[in-house]
């Protein structure tokens, strides 16, 4: 509770924090950055360094881009917003030919006054010095003679490379220059970059006895169905696929042929996944001030809606209201594209076209979260478009309620992550038996596909390791049924899909809603869908 009223005390106070010139002052601070850093390098192995870059730019079309967003990771360690730039953490003390000793690395990008013309001021070397709080920070002109020998560490650590960035045709140092750089000063090739299912899947046949490698053949054609680039390699698929002792023996020395032969690399892609889900997956004070009011804001997005809301509107229109209050309350961005599905739209899970022109008497599923200085919500209300639910709409609502209550109710220090979705989907099994939608309940999935939570933060789906609740994880719990015409049940059931999702502060004093404000219980949201709107009087002339 003490966080709790700490995040609102420094929500409604940053409402009043606002710089002379007019900006907000309430971003996460340089020293929040360092610690974080700091907190990553005490998980570092040792003799280890970790190279991170920025985001690459989007290109939307032709010579226009869409709006940067930096890497959360990047973010993260630095608060640095912009591209082309490239973040090095060490592990242990480092000396440089002055003798000045470092543990970390900036390089941005390059000064520019003609794109500075265009874009806005780049923050540079004393910016990020300045602001950022960065000892050694460089253009990133300067990163191919940084002097980091790459080969004297136990491992570099690094996101492997997506390859979906491209060179520019303005910018020396781009995003596309550094990483070739660090390829080639590191070594690196895609034959170097070990695949930890491969290495998985060898050392289990490595260190299996005969009498178990029937078992063993048997999980690793499991993995098999959710790896399928494991079949490329023919010692796995061959020690799947055969019955004879022999040639399991056989395949078992190739392994450790293969390995005694094969030089060991030191460039790591997996280790960052780790160290960064588990600092991101628990939130500081600081960070909780800032997700809050992601959350808040997109609760009265929700609660505004419920408002204005009548049968002649479209998803689009609907859309922009959540939207228009999320700016009204100094929300940069969403967190992802809005989805906003009306009847049998709503089934559709991450349906984004939002095109159909009149809601008319249908439920409208609303999966909506702003973002705040990089932070995002996702808060989901379903509610009737006329204001009063249906008979079958209210029976299906209430289930899915009643589902999220038990999940948000599970949400506890020390319980393992999937117990929302284990009560929540017990509830929802045993209740579509009732009402004679399914026959069995294994035919429960058809009718809710999805997991029930995630984390957020940075991400809308955000990192972490998804083991026992720990204090200060924010989850989300969003139970749901989709009902799409032409299911196997009676189709007076037919083109209902229900979502409601909240976020949900894990304390050690019990779970908090942090998206209560929004209306959950199906009365209630009936009773505030009859309160005036702000919206009512606002028309627009016809352009017919």
């Amino acid at each position: 509770m003490k966080l709790k009223l700490i995040t609102l005390c420094a929500f409604l106070f940053s409402l009043l924090i606002i710089a002379q010139d007019g900006n907000p002052t309430d971003y996460l601070s340089s020293e929040f950055h360092k610690e974080r850093r700091d907190a990553f390098r005490a998980k570092m192995p040792e003799n280890s360094v970790a190279v991170l870059f920025a985001n690459p730019i989007r290109n939307r079309a032709n010579d226009v881009d869409y709006i940067y967003h930096q890497d959360p990771n990047f973010y993260y360690l630095t608060g640095f917003k912009e591209p082309h730039a490239v973040l090095v953490i060490f592990s242990d003390e480092q000396t440089n030919a002055e003798g000045n000793s470092y543990k970390e690395m900036l390089f941005v990008q390059d000064k520019n006054a003609r794109m500075e013309l265009y874009n806005g001021a780049r923050l540079g070397v004393e910016g990020a010095k300045n602001k950022l709080g960065f000892d050694m920070a460089y253009f990133g002109s300067d990163f191919e003679n940084s002097g980091i020998d790459y080969a004297s560490f136990n491992k570099v650590m690094f996101f492997n490379f997506e390859d979906d960035y491209r060179k520019s045709k303005r910018e020396k140092a781009d995003l596309y220059s550094l990483i070739e750089t660090f390829k080639t000063q590191a070594n690196y090739s895609v034959n170097a970059i070990p695949n930890p299912m491969k290495e998985r899947a060898y050392e289990m046949i490595k260190a299996t006895e005969i009498e178990q490698s029937a078992d063993v053949a048997q999980n690793l054609g499991r993995a098999l169905e959710y790896y399928p680039e494991l079949k490329d390699d023919k010692i796995i698929s061959e020690y799947v696929n055969t019955t004879d002792n022999n040639t399991r023996i056989e395949l078992k020395q190739q392994v450790i042929k293969i390995e005694s032969e094969t030089p060991k690399s030191n460039l790591d892609t997996q280790s960052l996944t780790t160290i960064m889900g588990e600092l991101r997956q628990i939130k500081t004070e600081e960070e909780m001030v800032l997700l809050t009011k992601a959350v808040r804001i997109s609760a009265m997005g929700q609660r505004e809606i419920m408002k204005a809301m009548h049968p002649g509107m479209s998803e689009t229109e609907i859309q922009g209201v959540h939207e228009y209050v999320y700016k009204k309350y100094g929300s940069e961005y969403e967190g992802y594209p809005s989805i906003v599905g009306a009847g049998n739209n709503a089934c559709v899970l991450h349906y984004i076209d939002n095109t159909k022109m009149h809601v008319e008497n249908d439920l409208v599923l609303m999966d909506l979260g702003a973002e705040y200085h990089g932070y995002t919500a996702d808060v989901t209300r379903t509610i009737p478009a006329n204001g009063k639910f249906t008979k079958e709409q209210k029976i299906i609502y209430d289930l899915v309620y009643e589902a999220q209550e038990a999940g948000i109710a599970s949400a506890v220090v020390g319980n393992p992550h999937n117990i929302t979705d284990t009560v929540g989907r017990e509830i929802i099994t045993k209740g579509l038996l009732e009402l004679g939608i399914i026959k069995s309940e294994e035919e429960s999935r058809k009718y809710f596909p999805h997991g029930t939570s995630h984390y957020i933060g940075l991400d809308v789906h955000d990192a972490g390791l998804y083991g026992a609740f720990e204090a200060n994880m924010v989850i989300t719990v969003e139970p749901g049924i989709y009902i799409p015409k032409g299911s196997d049940c009676d189709e007076k059931w037919w083109g209902i899909g229900v979502r409601i999702e909240d976020d949900i502060l894990i304390t050690e004093n019990g779970p908090i809603n942090l998206s209560a404000e929004a209306p959950r219980k199906s009365e209630e949201i009936e009773k505030l869908m009859k309160e005036k709107s702000a919206l009512d009087d606002f028309t627009l002339p016809s352009l017919d």
